[in-house]
């Protein structure tokens, strides 16, 4: 497979610290998305989630990076994404995740998008410390 080493399954990191970095990440999404067999639709999802995490990085935090592993039971296989920074961090997580709300004139659809397109989410942050976000994309297996 694409993605392992001797030892196994080993998770991706792009670190973020310019708009190209951006790009890269999503690339490596896409593969990564494909090689597991997601849907048309799911990738596209993974692809966006991916690129609206590493551009919250770049433009609130400056630097951080997005991990990308493939997890598995025994039901599914899915692609966890991991979005890490050292930025300023988010006061209010509850306001942040609500559809429409913007700090830079945006659409509001950003972590409020990503939360209602991924399966599993899971978001972190501590004022002056940063934000981890961790989302998961689950895929049934092929019989």
């Amino acid at each position: 497979m694409l993605f392992q080493s001797d030892e196994g399954k080993e998770p991706l990191t792009v670190e973020i610290h310019t708009e190209v970095d951006i790009v890269e990440a999503r690339q490596k999404g896409r593969m990564f998305s494909n090689c597991l067999g997601f849907s048309t639709l799911d990738q596209a999802r993974i692809i966006t989630t991916i690129s609206e995490l590493s551009r919250n990085i770049y433009k609130y935090a400056t630097t951080g990076k997005i991990i990308m592993e493939i997890i598995e039971n025994q039901l599914e296989i899915g692609l966890k994404i991991i979005a890490i920074d050292k930025g300023p961090g988010i006061k209010n997580i509850q306001q942040a995740l609500e559809s429409g709300y913007t700090t830079s004139g945006g659409l509001g659809v950003g972590l409020s998008g990503v939360k209602k397109s991924m399966d599993e989410f899971t978001i972190s942050s501590q004022e002056d410390h940063g934000v981890n976000i961790e989302v998961i994309k689950w895929k049934k297996r092929n019989k």
